[in-house]
């Protein structure tokens, strides 16, 4: 069964930094796209940032260029970059992952068949 498991959370301070990870059993990402969202308090689940296959990335206008995605060789670790930290990126942040995702709906959670159980992020001002 393929399984996801995230790690690296933690609080930090405002314009803080941390690096999630997320980690597959028994397959590697390859030939997968892997995307991250978030939920917090207030939203439901938002679409952060998604890398196809071929290394294409789709972040979120909210993004802005704080948050980078990148993934290890062997590809069984996907990394989400987390620059510039806002209170308001505080969330538990999930990581995604479907091997035929649309790219006109790279946001759209139904496009991804495999989740993870999420790691929490929380950015204090």
């Amino acid at each position: 069964e393929f399984r996801l498991v995230e790690s690296g959370g933690g609080s930090v301070q405002a314009g803080g930094s941390l690096t999630l990870t997320c980690t597959s059993s028994y397959f590697t990402f390859d030939g997968q796209d892997v995307a991250w969202f978030r939920q917090g308090l207030e939203n439901g689940c938002e679409f952060v940032s998604s890398m196809f296959s071929d290394g294409d990335q789709y972040p979120a206008d909210f993004v802005e260029g704080r948050f980078a995605i990148s993934q290890d060789n062997p590809k069984y670790t996907v990394y989400l970059q987390l620059n510039s930290l806002k209170p308001e990126d505080t969330a538990m942040y999930y990581c995604a992952a479907d091997f035929e995702v649309t790219r006109t709906t790279v946001w759209e959670k139904d496009e991804y068949t495999y989740w993870g159980q999420g790691t929490q992020v929380t950015v204090s001002s």
